[in-house]
């Protein structure tokens, strides 16, 4: 009787503690006033931050080239360590895509992890980073989004091995590594300085591929922008802090020129997955990529 009671007592705890966890730990959907009186979505500013964001490179169907690009259909699929996920359908489809989302439905999954119906989204998707995104930009990016043809191919489901498979658990993970502060301390409150790294922590990302991880998948930042394995596998993703072998040489114009044409200084080409990122990059105002050159040149040696 006494063991039987024991444990009882120990799954009533369980199930308090997993409810605590959820309850307490869970960042929760932004206030609703957040997205109420926002100007009407801008479409243009909504396409640069959908370049600046390379949304075509994972959500469009793999291999797709040209205005094939902006049908946002889904179904490539990114191997990981910890699985292979299948990136969704984004078009204004109504059943497939995000037709019929609301603004915040859309806000919370951009700026929180948040899916549509409360669950965990996985940090394949990049929320980690486009946390720091606006309230306006979020908005003109859906406004953006709304516009691209539609869809309705419906990607397969994502092939995840226990405990991956759980989404309960990104509650933790999101309390370790989900937040909007800046991803490192700039000596320069240069307005172009500061721009560049809005758009390199923010809606550009380029953290994710260019920093390196620890055990559960999140960032270290302490070696920001130094480098590390390739998220998806193969090779590795180099070093971009002033310094390095990579770009430390580089001027500032360098490094616009080469995200505007792809050529380095020494008239190599861009290569890898870095070809379709140089693609979006170059669809950006030439200000955009001189405020980004100018952070590169500002953030910490490594």
């Amino acid at each position: 009787m006494k063991q039987r009671l024991a444990i009882i007592v120990a799954m009533v705890a369980g199930f308090a503690g997993t409810g605590a966890y959820i309850t307490f730990l869970a960042p929760h959907r932004q206030p609703a006033a957040l997205w109420d009186g926002l100007k009407a979505g801008n479409t243009e500013n909504g396409r640069r931050l959908f370049f600046a964001g390379g949304c075509a490179s994972c959500h469009a169907a793999p291999d797709a080239k040209g205005e094939a690009r902006l049908v946002l259909t889904g179904g490539l699929a990114l191997k990981t360590p910890f699985g292979t996920f299948h990136v969704p359908n984004i078009s204004p489809d109504d059943t497939a895509g995000i037709g019929n989302w609301t603004l915040a439905e859309f806000g919370d999954a951009v700026t929180r992890g948040i899916g549509r119906h409360g669950e965990n989204l996985y940090p394949a998707f990049p929320y980690a980073s486009y946390s720091r995104m606006t309230p306006q930009d979020v908005a003109d990016l859906f406004a953006y989004l709304k516009t691209l043809p539609k869809s309705s191919h419906v990607a397969p489901p994502h092939e995840l091995p226990f405990p991956f498979n759980q989404r309960w658990l990104l509650t933790g993970w999101k309390f370790l590594y989900l937040n909007d502060k800046p991803r490192v301390m700039l000596a320069s409150s240069d307005p172009l300085v500061l721009k560049g790294q809005y758009l390199v922590e923010g809606p550009g990302h380029c953290g994710e591929c260019h920093t390196p991880r620890d055990a559960f998948g999140g960032l270290k930042t302490d070696e920001w922008l130094a480098g590390g394995p390739n998220p998806e596998g193969e090779g590795r993703i180099p070093d971009i802090t002033p310094g390095s072998k990579a770009i430390g040489g580089w001027s500032k114009e360098d490094i616009v020129n080469y995200l505007q044409t792809g050529f380095t200084p020494d008239f190599d080409s861009v290569g890898g997955s870095m070809v379709e990122v140089q693609q979006n990059m170059a669809e950006l105002p030439k200000a955009d990529l001189e405020a980004i050159a100018a952070y590169l040149k500002a953030i910490p040696a490594k």
